[in-house]
């Protein structure tokens, strides 16, 4: 790993562990709504998570690593699953985008940390 991927890898996985955290609240939030409310509510999820995928993939090119990919595999099976309309399945496949996110960033601040950048 170069200091240059590290930094970005972890800056991103801030970014993108703060997202997953976010989602999979409005998800939780998503299930408790009124069946009226939830359509709504349900599309500015996708949209959320669409944004977080797309963070990812952003990620994946600028600073590659292997967590990237398998997170990003994550965040498409959960938006299949919205589109299937099992919601609430949606918090699991999200938390564990977020385990391979925070294996990123802790390899990348460990790495800094190293070399004394951080």
């Amino acid at each position: 790993m170069h200091p240059n991927e590290a930094i970005k890898s972890f800056s991103q996985s801030e970014k993108i562990k703060s997202g997953l955290i976010w989602a999979t609240q409005m998800a939780e939030m998503c299930n408790a709504l009124p069946e009226s409310d939830k359509p709504g509510a349900e599309r500015l999820l996708k949209a959320m998570v669409g944004m977080i995928g797309n963070e990812i993939h952003i990620a994946k090119k600028s600073a590659p690593n292997e967590f990237w990919l398998k997170a990003e595999k994550d965040v498409e099976t959960a938006l299949v699953m919205m589109a299937s309309g099992v919601v609430h399945e949606l918090g699991y496949h999200l938390t564990q985008a977020l385990s391979k996110v925070t294996t990123i960033g802790q390899q990348s601040m460990t790495f800094l940390v190293e070399k004394r950048l951080l």
